[in-house]
């Protein structure tokens, strides 16, 4: 009886040690998430990615970012040095994000300029 429940033990100990080595891969939520930004507005947003590389877009395709202080800006590429390597990263702007419906033509003006693109949708 003790040697049957040793090899039990044993046995759900390794497979523990098993799970524990490959988390579960879990895509970002697909539908649209409603974010509040600090100053009450609200801001309709996309996950996307998985558990190593995530990021948040506008419905309409704007990558964004949420700064420390809660604000949710527009984001700019820019080749920083990781890990050795240089890679293209998503850098938070100044400029507060807005839906579609609520972005001025001063806004969609700053973006053009500022060079800040669109990303593909999927």
């Amino acid at each position: 009886m003790k040697k049957i429940l040793f090899i039990l033990f044993t046995l759900a100990g390794i497979l523990a040690g098993i799970q524990a080595q490959h988390p579960a891969r879990v895509p970002a939520y697909p539908g649209v998430i409603t974010r509040v930004q600090p100053n009450g507005d609200t801001l309709h947003v996309y996950l996307r990615g998985d558990e190593h590389y995530h990021y948040m877009m506008t419905t309409d395709g704007w990558q964004v970012m949420e700064k420390d202080n809660g604000k949710i800006c527009y984001c700019r590429m820019k080749t920083r040095k990781v890990e050795g390597e240089k890679k293209q990263v998503a850098v938070p702007t100044c400029r507060t994000a807005h839906d579609a419906d609520k972005r001025s033509k001063c806004e969609q003006r700053w973006l053009s300029k500022h060079g800040i693109q669109k990303i593909r949708q999927e």
